[in-house]
């Protein structure tokens, strides 16, 4: 009987822990359905329109095609997002990697300055040309931006190299945006909008771009999963394990560079969520990537979309740009972090 309590406690261990991470995912997915519910009330005429859309067909416009897709779209951005920091913390075995490392952030916002000096326009114009150009613009410059970094990285077998290389490219093509904008001072406020990050263009489109990204992301990134795990043991442990480290490092990096290039295309740079997601989900619960990956792509959907409501209603009728507050939040949450951390290190 003693000889088998190791294996009961165990089984009872595990149980617990799966009991925990499912009633934590279920928690984020039912606060995530509330703020949905909540936004399609937040607008510059609050939750009159809401209260009319039975038998307003004006209000039931406001609700359905702005409110409504506005609300979902933050989700599914910072879901994108999350699962991207999530990839991105577990293929460089660094708390502190975010998804823009490859340099996809400062790829996209070329891509709309160069969109923005070639069509004119704005980044606000409602037409659908303009849009779908500055759209495909950012996400074609994310993707050249990760391929640049790859190529300069020479692939993915070193890691170090990598990260390296995306810090170059990022700031090379930061600059060439910076020297774009000021060659041609008109697109300065468009491209800034972009920067600062905004829902405001999300519409049914965007959603369904985004959610057929976010699933296919979400498929491949649990399946890659046990590569990430081995990495967190060490190269040596990973490749003891038989994995093909280079196909699935490879593999990780296009999940990583489509997640965060379908979000920043729709939504503009948005500070900070992909970085914090993970951070609160490992605070909360300790667990494989597979389910940390999907639990901080929750966790990332919840954050953008609470940051996007309290943007939309702190200045109501006007609005904050949400990656402005995402970065207030995001930094004031990191600085307590490293506080805390400090703190218990002063400690011990």
């Amino acid at each position: 009987m003693p000889g088998g309590q190791g294996p009961v406690n165990a089984a009872r261990t595990h149980s617990a822990h799966l009991r925990r991470v499912v009633v934590f995912g279920a928690a984020l997915a039912v606060l995530g359905v509330a703020l949905l519910l909540f936004g399609l009330g937040i607008g510059s005429t609050g939750f009159e329109s809401l209260l009319a859309a039975r038998h307003d067909p004006v209000a039931l416009q406001i609700v359905w095609d702005i409110r409504l897709p506005r609300t979902l779209g933050a989700w599914l951005a910072g879901a994108l997002l999350g699962l991207a920091g999530a990839v991105a913390q577990g293929l460089f075995r660094n708390p502190l990697a975010d998804p823009y490392l490859l340099g996809s952030a400062s790829g996209a916002s070329l891509g709309v300055a160069v969109a923005l000096m070639l069509f004119g326009g704005s980044a606000a114009s409602t037409q659908w040309v303009m849009r779908l150009g500055l759209t495909g613009a950012a996400f074609v410059g994310a993707v050249l931006a990760v391929l640049l970094t790859l190529t300069l990285a020479r692939g993915v077998q070193q890691t170090l190299r990598l990260l390296l290389a995306g810090v170059i490219v990022g700031v090379v093509l930061g600059a060439a945006k910076d020297l774009i904008t000021i060659a041609s001072a008109d697109i300065l406020q468009a491209i800034q909008g972009f920067i600062l990050g905004s829902t405001g263009l999300v519409g049914w489109s965007a959603c369904a771009v985004m959610g057929a990204v976010c699933a296919a992301c979400l498929l491949a990134a649990w399946a890659l999963a046990p590569v990430l795990d081995g990495l967190a043991l060490g190269e040596a442990t990973a490749r003891s394990l038989g994995l093909p480290l280079g196909a699935m490092r490879a593999a990780l990096v296009v999940v990583l560079a489509l997640a965060t290039g379908a979000a920043v295309a729709q939504t503009g740079l948005i500070a900070f969520v992909g970085l914090a997601a993970p951070h609160l989900v490992r605070s909360v619960v300790k667990t494989t990537h597979a389910r940390l990956i999907v639990l901080a792509a929750l966790m990332g959907g919840l954050l953008l979309m609470a940051a996007d409501l309290l943007a939309r209603w702190l200045i109501a009728p006007q609005e904050l740009p949400v990656g402005v507050l995402t970065a207030v939040l995001g930094g004031s949450y990191l600085l307590w972090l490293m506080h805390r951390r400090s703190a218990r290190g002063g400690l011990a």
